[in-house]
């Protein structure tokens, strides 16, 4: 049975990382709890991904920028390898936040852009963050602030800036919309074409021609205000605070209703909540503190198994604990789609609301395909994770005993708990096949049990 650190250990590393492999488990396990937290806490201590190697065995098609495929092969790739495990996780956690889609754009490159912009300042200040991706050229583009002029101000950013960004509905009223507009005209981007290579990538300017200077009140507050000036004033309103930090407990910790849901459904641990705006304002909106409050603390170390796993987390976990797709492979293309089946399509999200979470993830459709991307590696004996595991079970199990089996390959899986029903069904399967035709027979009856616990409901979850 494993230690309750070694159980914490690998919950956090399910939470705070996209999966980790038994090798990296094994390394981690030489430290504490603590010591863990710290390390994902600084990412530029660890070894980042090699670009060099990614590009030369996956080229771009077009010299300088990437389509929308290569872009999400490119950070499907990079979750899957990079040793800076939260550095990842909040990319994509403010990716689910500022919602950002190509579907619009059609410029793969610029949402290549926004994600390394997400990377740099994701752990970062949270001031920092939001003034940085006002300055993006993609969601300039997204939300239309190019069109936002001081003679006709575009209230688009705006608004999402307010109800989905920071505050949430309920927190401002239509005139703060429309003052936070005029704050943020001459905001824009240029795309200047070169005469030889085409167009160049999109560039954040600030045109103060356009800008418009009159007077503005905004929140209760009343003056000159550009851009930076509204972000310093919704930083101090408690419903932002709280705003952030309910999104980092539905990310992290649990699951929430959905978003649009917050203003009439309160917190799931209100006390939680609470505990974390405390920290994020006393830290001067720094995320780095909130994250370490957030990993050390009980209601984390609590909520096992308490957040269905997104698309990107069952392929990219999947993948590390199999060892399939090790490096530069040709199948990188094809399986940087495959969260797409499953409902999430990387950088290219359904709406600015992002997408709906937990149960949501969860349909027919997606749960047949979640579960064979899944079963059809933990089947495969080649590879090498599958293998480490099915050592690990023939070392710790009575391989005479069905139970013994299932516990084991269970504890490989997670110290994953499941239905009595469900496990009575492992062992009848398992009593069902002769097992006796040799080493090589009991390998595939191992990797088939492990690859039925990845057909359960429980498995789902994170």
């Amino acid at each position: 049975m494993k230690s309750v650190e070694r159980v914490e250990l690998e919950h956090l590393m399910r939470r705070a990382s996209l999966g980790v492999s038994h090798f990296e488990l094994e390394t981690l396990g030489s430290q504490s709890y603590e010591e863990t937290v710290e390390q994902l806490l600084a990412p530029e201590n660890q070894q980042d991904y090699d670009d060099n190697m990614f590009f030369r065995y996956h080229p771009m098609a077009d010299v300088g920028m990437f389509s929308l495929g290569h872009a999400q092969l490119n950070w499907m790739y990079r979750m899957t390898h990079s040793q800076r495990y939260l550095q990842e996780k909040m990319a994509l956690f403010w990716h689910h936040i500022f919602a950002t889609g190509d579907g619009k754009l059609e410029n793969g490159f610029a949402m290549h852009s926004q994600i390394n912009m997400l990377r740099e300042h994701g752990m970062g200040n949270y001031r920092t963050l939001l003034i940085e991706l006002a300055k993006d050229p993609a969601m300039i583009f997204w939300l239309d602030n190019q069109e936002n002029h001081k003679r006709t101000p575009n209230e688009n950013w705006g608004r999402e800036l307010l109800e989905l960004f920071s505050l949430g509905v309920g927190h401002y009223t239509e005139k703060d919309v429309f003052e936070c507009a005029r704050a943020f005209t001459g905001w824009t981007f240029t795309n200047k074409m070169h005469r030889r290579f085409g167009p160049n990538p999109w560039k954040f300017v600030y045109r103060p021609e356009d800008h418009d200077n009159g007077e503005k009140t905004f929140l209760g507050h009343t003056g000159n205000f550009n851009g930076e000036g509204i972000i310093d004033i919704i930083l101090k309103q408690p419903a932002c605070v709280a705003f952030i930090t309910r999104h980092l407990y539905n990310f992290f910790v649990a699951d929430e209703p959905e978003v649009p849901k917050w203003p009439n459904e309160p917190p799931r641990d209100p006390k939680a909540i609470e505990y974390l705006s405390k920290v994020f304002v006393e830290s001067n909106y720094d995320i780095k503190p909130v994250l370490r409050a957030l990993f050390n603390s009980d209601f984390f170390k609590e909520a096992i198994y308490q957040k269905v796993k997104s698309p990107v987390e069952v392929v990219v976990g999947t993948l590390k604990l199999t060892g399939d797709m090790n490096g530069p492979d040709p199948r990188w293309g094809e399986v940087a789609q495959v969260p797409t089946t499953m409902g999430q399509d990387v950088l290219n999200p359904p709406s600015v609301e992002g997408w709906h979470t937990g149960k949501e993830w969860i349909n027919s459709g997606a749960f047949i395909n979640r579960v064979n991307f899944v079963a059809d590696r933990l089947k495969n004996t080649e590879l090498p994770g599958v293998k480490n595991i099915i050592d690990n079970v023939k070392q710790n199990a009575d391989l005479n005993v069905a139970e013994s089996i299932v516990d084991s390959c269970l504890n490989e899986l997670g110290d994953l708990k499941i239905e009595t029903d469900t496990y009575d069904e492992l062992i009848d399967d398992i009593n069902s096949v002769d097992g006796s035709n040799g080493n090589g027979s009991k390998d595939q009856q191992i990797a088939d049990t492990l690859a039925m616990i990845a057909g359960t409901k429980e498995y789902q979850f994170c």
